[in-house]
């Protein structure tokens, strides 16, 4: 297997979290922004790029961008900038890169068409997050 720092363990920073505490402060600033449906995907062993996905759905472009302003601002304040953000509001589609966890804020029906947890979810445990 190909290895490369930036693959790999790629938090930076004094403030910066592990990842799974990460991952849960993640989905508690979704769970106040009130996503729905918000799913934590431990793909660590089958991925050489992050160790956890986390999920969730906006149902409004307000929402979105609440969704993607907050997240940003709160874990760069924390010293975890966003690495890469891709996608765009209006496509239903978000994917926000903080290093070792990668958040994927999903419209309704993108959420459906695209099944993640259908695709990631045969190798990785799934973990539910309700309001």
């Amino acid at each position: 297997m190909c290895y490369h720092p930036y693959l790999r363990s790629r938090r930076s920073g004094a403030g910066a979290l592990e990842p799974e505490p990460l991952a849960h402060r993640i989905i508690d600033l979704l769970s106040e922004l009130q996503a729905e449906d918000i799913a934590l995907l431990d793909i660590g062993k089958a991925s050489s790029f992050a160790d956890y996905f986390v999920l969730a759905t906006a149902h409004s472009p307000l929402q979105f961008s609440a969704i993607v302003e907050r997240l940003g601002h709160e874990l760069k304040e924390a010293g975890i900038p966003p690495r890469h953000e891709e996608g765009h509001r209006e496509s239903g589609w978000v994917l926000i890169d903080f290093g070792d966890v990668i958040v994927h804020v999903f419209s309704p029906e993108k959420r459906d068409y695209y099944r993640l947890e259908d695709l990631w979810g045969k190798t990785t445990p799934i973990v539910r997050f309700t309001g």
